[in-house]
C-alpha cells in the first residue's frame, strides 16, 4: 500500500479532528474517516455541518452525489470529499509558496 503525503495526514488530523496515524492508506484514511462521519451523521449532525462548512465542502456536489448514490455509505462519500477537498487546498498552498519565493537580492 502507499503511504500519502504527511500533509494529508496532518491536515485530515486538524481539520476532522480525529487522532489519525501515520503512514495509513488513502483508503484506511477514507474507513477511518468515513466511520467518523457515520458516527457524526447519528449522533452528532450539527458538528458534521460545521466541519463541512468548515472546509468549504462544495454543498451542491455532496447533495447531487448522496442523491445518485442513493444507498450507498454516505460516510464514505463524504470521506471521499473530505480527503479530496484537503488535497486540493495542500496543492494549492504549495503552488502558492513556490510561485512566491522571492530572490535573495529582493529580499529586505
Amino acid at each position: 500500500m502507499v503511504s500519502p503525503d504527511k500533509n494529508i495526514v496532518a491536515a485530515l488530523r486538524i481539520s476532522v479532528g480525529i487522532d489519525l496515524q501515520e503512514g495509513l492508506s488513502i483508503n484506511e484514511l477514507r474507513n477511518i474517516i468515513g466511520g467518523y462521519i457515520n458516527s457524526l451523521i447519528s449522533n452528532n449532525f450539527n458538528k458534521l455541518i460545521s466541519i463541512l462548512y468548515r472546509l468549504d465542502i462544495n454543498e451542491s456536489k455532496l447533495k447531487q452525489l448522496l442523491a445518485t448514490n442513493a444507498g450507498e455509505d454516505a460516510g464514505m462519500i463524504i470521506a471521499e470529499l473530505i480527503i479530496e477537498r484537503q488535497l486540493q487546498k495542500i496543492k494549492t498552498r504549495s503552488e502558492n509558496n513556490n510561485n512566491n519565493i522571492i530572490p535573495d537580492d529582493d529580499r529586505w
